[in-house]
């Protein structure tokens, strides 16, 4: 990074690499923001099921979707988004751990996926089809779960959002999400990569009234309208190549983006792929949650396998050790 380029965003530190989010502003323009860019945690969670490419750019979008949102909490907690439509792509389920991990997979139907594919439908949006997507987030236990839900039809992730945010928040808000495949020089095989931007118009003395179109917002003030025009404006002419870039620092993008009017970082947050399954969590659950009619009938040659659908660690139990504890 150029001295010029320090001075201008206020940093003392080295750029951000992958596996982060990066906090902002956008002082003049009454706008905040996260710009998120995932190098191996994203490539762990898509590689490691070996999902077919359109399958693993959605389950990336919605990787970086749920680490956009999920980054803001300020508290321990999860923040978990799950899909369910009839698409070809049935399922898709992100854990955010706060305040770092990330997991997620997606359930395809094969045929289907086949067949959309024969007929050229292989954009994200095709693939989510008509259904539901739900928002949750989990402070932990002996407090209740706040839970936002927004219908699927046929809409891109991007555009979910944006009807998210002004349902639940009634926040004028814009993402921009990208998910592609780098092969560099030395590697053996291409690798995920993904980059994403979250705007949202926050003026000092409040928010103003909001309309029903998504992402954008009427008024009162019109330098205030004029700013998140602008803001928005800005982010759309950023290409999907240049959100996924390895050469190109969420810093540098940013400043790309927004050295007319000014951006100021902040200390970037680690991201990092980590699932939370674990063999105590899993026997409490068959211990609980089944009888032992039901853990005999899962046994299978004496042993009951159970295999975490994130990260496909394989558990096994023998279904009488859970007597001692009735």
């Amino acid at each position: 990074m150029t001295d010029d380029l320090m001075s201008a965003l206020g940093l003392d530190r080295p750029e951000t690499g992958d596996d982060a989010v990066l906090p902002f502003t956008l002082d003049k323009l009454d706008t905040r923001g996260r710009a998120v860019r995932l190098g191996d945690a994203l490539d762990t969670i898509l590689n490691r099921h070996n999902y077919p490419a359109p399958v693993a750019r959605l389950l990336g979008e919605a990787v970086v979707l749920a680490a956009l949102i999920g980054s803001s909490l300020k508290f321990e907690g999860r923040f978990i988004m799950q899909t369910q439509t009839d698409g070809p792509v049935k399922l898709i389920v992100v854990d955010f751990d706060a305040p770092d991990g990330l997991r997620g997979y997606a359930r395809f139907d094969h045929d289907a996926l086949l067949k959309f594919a024969e007929e050229g439908k292989t954009r994200p949006a095709d693939l989510l089809g008509k259904g539901h997507l739900a928002m949750t987030i989990d402070q932990g236990p002996n407090t209740e779960r706040y839970q936002g839900i927004v219908a699927l039809e046929g809409a891109s992730l991007e555009e979910v959002a944006h009807t998210y945010f002004m349902q639940s928040e009634q926040i004028p808000t814009m993402v921009r999400l990208a998910v592609a495949e780098f092969q560099q020089k030395g590697d053996h095989r291409p690798h995920w990569r993904a980059g994403g931007v979250l705007i949202q118009h926050l003026p000092e003395h409040g928010m103003s009234h909001v309309a029903d179109l998504p992402g954008d917002g009427n008024f009162e003030n019109t330098d205030e309208a004029d700013g998140w025009s602008e803001a928005k404006a800005l982010l759309t002419t950023l290409e999907d190549v240049e959100l996924a870039d390895p050469d190109l620092s969420p810093e540098r993008l940013l400043f790309r983006l927004y050295h007319e009017t000014g951006v100021r970082v902040f200390s970037p947050m680690p991201m990092v792929e980590r699932c939370t399954c674990s063999a105590d969590r899993i026997e409490d659950m068959l211990s609980t949650s089944f009888t032992a009619e039901d853990r005999e009938e899962m046994a299978v040659d004496g042993e009951i396998e159970v295999v975490c659908e994130f990260c496909s660690t394989a558990y096994h139990f023998n279904p009488h050790q859970f007597e001692a504890k009735h």
